[in-house]
């Protein structure tokens, strides 16, 4: 049952990523990849990391992508008039690398054999995406750069305000 929730995930994900390249509007665009970031977070939660799954909806979602909608809307981008030319060359090595992609698709999952159906995950990894571990990871061995990492973020915002900041 889980295989059958992953492949449905992966070709819903490569399904959105397709469409999304290849969308003219890019607001639906946009809205294509915010569907891909949600099938992302769906593969997280198969993979037992519920915090990267969160996170993955929490920021890409929810902070990056509304940015993304707004300078959309702001730049107000209207529809382009289509003019029709020749098959260009990068059109051309767009299919060739799309081959590519498809002949090594072809080989990992027909030509190179499946793994045994009780392989297990070694017992280090079944914790690996929980909140436990990644907490006690940023707090524990990484805690200096992530306090340094804040403080430049404090550092960056402070002068983002002194420079937006009007003289009068």
């Amino acid at each position: 049952m889980e295989s059958l929730v992953f492949f449905f995930l992966a070709a819903f994900a490569v399904t959105t990523a397709v469409l999304m390249v290849l969308q003219r509007s890019p607001l639906v665009s946009a809205i294509y990849l915010i569907a891909n970031f949600f099938a992302l977070a769906a593969l997280y939660l198969l993979l037992r990391a519920q915090l990267l799954a969160v996170l993955q909806i929490v920021v890409y979602t929810g902070a990056i992508m509304v940015l993304v909608v707004f300078v959309i809307m702001l730049l107000n981008l209207g529809e382009e008039a289509r003019v029709h030319t020749r098959i260009a060359i990068r059109t051309w090595v767009a299919i060739v690398l799309a081959a590519g992609l498809l002949s090594e698709i072809v080989y990992v999952f027909v030509l190179s054999g499946t793994p045994a159906e009780g392989t297990t995950l070694p017992p280090a990894a079944e914790s690996l995406g929980t909140v436990e571990s990644m907490g006690g990871a940023l707090f524990g061995a990484f805690l200096l750069p992530f306090e340094i990492t804040s403080l430049l973020l404090l550092v960056s915002i402070l002068g983002a305000v002194v420079l937006a900041k009007k003289k009068g």
